[in-house]
């Protein structure tokens, strides 16, 4: 399953699952889980954006995003950096925590 997340520009691929916005985005996870391939837009035209997104999977989910394929398509130049930064923290610290468990 792969989610694309865009407020106006639609994937070149038909395969995508289109979803336009921070309602949208949470109530298709929330329904169908976690996809396997995510394309994400920081800029969703609203008072969401795309790191919005990765927060609630992150800070109000819990969810690892270790084995999703997330990839950031947004011209924003800082959001794109946020969200890719925020995503990577997540997944070390995810790691560290499997080290600390595994002991």
């Amino acid at each position: 399953m792969k989610l694309y997340l865009d407020d106006i520009r639609n994937p070149k691929e038909k395969d995508w699952i289109v979803v336009r916005n921070y309602y949208e985005f949470k109530e298709f996870i929330l329904r169908e889980g976690l996809p396997s391939i995510m394309s994400l837009d920081h800029d969703l035209g609203g008072i969401y954006s795309g790191l919005d997104c990765v927060k609630w999977l992150v800070y109000e989910k819990g969810f690892d995003l270790r084995d999703v394929d997330i990839y950031i398509h947004s011209a924003n130049p800082v959001g794109r950096s946020a969200m890719e930064g925020l995503i990577e923290n997540w997944n070390k610290w995810l790691d560290e925590e499997d080290l600390v468990k595994k002991g």
